[in-house]
This record gives structure tokens, sequence and C-alpha cells, in this order.
């Protein structure tokens, strides 16, 4: 392995350094998505709702305490806190609340996004590189040039290109599932966050009918 980084030339430093910084990223988002499974969202969110509902709001806010780590504990607990909004205003804080915590969970992501798309390039230009230095090896030798001559601008042209696609598609299949499971948590805090301003404006209404 040691014999290839050699052989693929200058280029390979900053293909192998992307894929560091890469592979960090890709463990640290792992093990920030792998903690927020450590609760079910919708069991959690009935509980809140159920403690809201009988008036036990100070157990509710204990629940979101114990849990914000979590981008819905987090807004749950906002909600409640501030349950004396009007709910047009409510709704406001809530979506500026959740754009908050999804930006805090695409953290690194845009770095990583940008690790993905210059890898490849890295890799062309090493392919460029090396057939420089293989045509100008040919260009000295003139017609006596051999295959050794000519071997490490191939090797360094192939190299680089196959390091750059290796580094890159591995990289991108993480880069998706991390959007594609952003998403999915977004969805869930709108849905939620609605609900919890539903549940707020009957408690409401209930107060005001007695």
């Amino acid at each position: 392995m040691f014999n290839l980084l050699i052989k693929g030339g200058l280029v390979m430093i900053p293909i192998t350094l992307g894929s560091i910084f890469g592979l960090a990223i890709v463990l640290e988002r792992l093990w920030v998505f792998k903690s927020l499974k450590s609760i079910d969202n919708h069991e959690f969110t009935q509980k809140i709702f159920r403690a809201i509902k009988g008036n036990k709001l100070s157990e509710a806010l204990q629940m979101c305490e114990k849990n914000i780590f979590s981008p819905l504990a987090v807004i749950l607990k906002i909600g409640i806190e501030r349950r004396s909004l009007s709910p047009e205003r409510l709704e406001k804080v809530l979506e500026q609340v959740g754009n908050n915590q999804i930006h805090r969970l695409e953290r690194y992501l845009g770095f990583l996004a940008t690790i993905i798309a210059i890898e490849p390039l890295l890799g062309f230009l090493g392919t460029i590189t090396g057939l420089i230095r293989a045509f100008m090896s040919w260009e000295h030798a003139g017609a006596n040039i051999t295959v050794n001559a000519l071997a490490g601008g191939i090797y360094e042209a192939m190299i680089t290109t196959a390091a750059g696609l290796t580094v890159a598609i591995p990289l991108y299949l993480f880069y998706n599932y991390f959007i594609n499971h952003i998403k999915y948590i977004a969805n869930d805090l709108n849905n939620y966050s609605i609900q919890l301003i539903e549940i707020i404006s009957e408690g409401k209404q209930a107060e005001t009918n007695k």
C-alpha cells in the first residue's frame, strides 16, 4: 500500500488527507445519529403529550431535559416553555428551533460534500500529471523508450484515478444516508411540532370555556 502511495506521486497527498478527514466526519456523524436512536420518538412524544393533557407540565419538562440531546426533546421543551404565545407565534418559534436543530445535524456535511467532489478531480489531475510524466520520458528517450521509462507516469495516472474514486464513492454513500436521515428527522420534527401546538391550543380553549 505504501509503495502504491509513493508511485501515485504528490497528488496522493491531498487525496490521502481528504480520505482521513472524510472518514473522521463519517465516524463523528454516525456517532451522533446513533445517539438519536436511543429513544423512540413516537413513544417519547406520546408521553409528553399525555403529561401536557394531564397538566403535568413540570413532569413533561423533566422528560425533555433528560433527553436534551434529542432535537425532538429540544423542540418540545421550547414549545412547553412558550405555550403562552399565540399559535401563530409559537409555530414560528418552533420552526426556527427546528431549523437550528437540523443545522446542527448537518454539521460538517458541507465539508464532506466538498471532499466528495474534489477527490475524483484530484484523481483526474493525477491522471494528467502522470501522462505528462510518461510523455516527457518518451520525448527524452526518443526511439530508445522502454516500458520502464513509461511505467512511472502510467502508475501515477492509474493509481491517482483509482484512489480518488475509491475515496469518493463510499463517502458519497454515507453522505446520502445522512441527508436522507436528516430529511426523515425534519419531517418528524415538523409533524410533532404541529401536534404540540394543537394540544396546547386545545388546552387553552378548555380553560377559556370553564
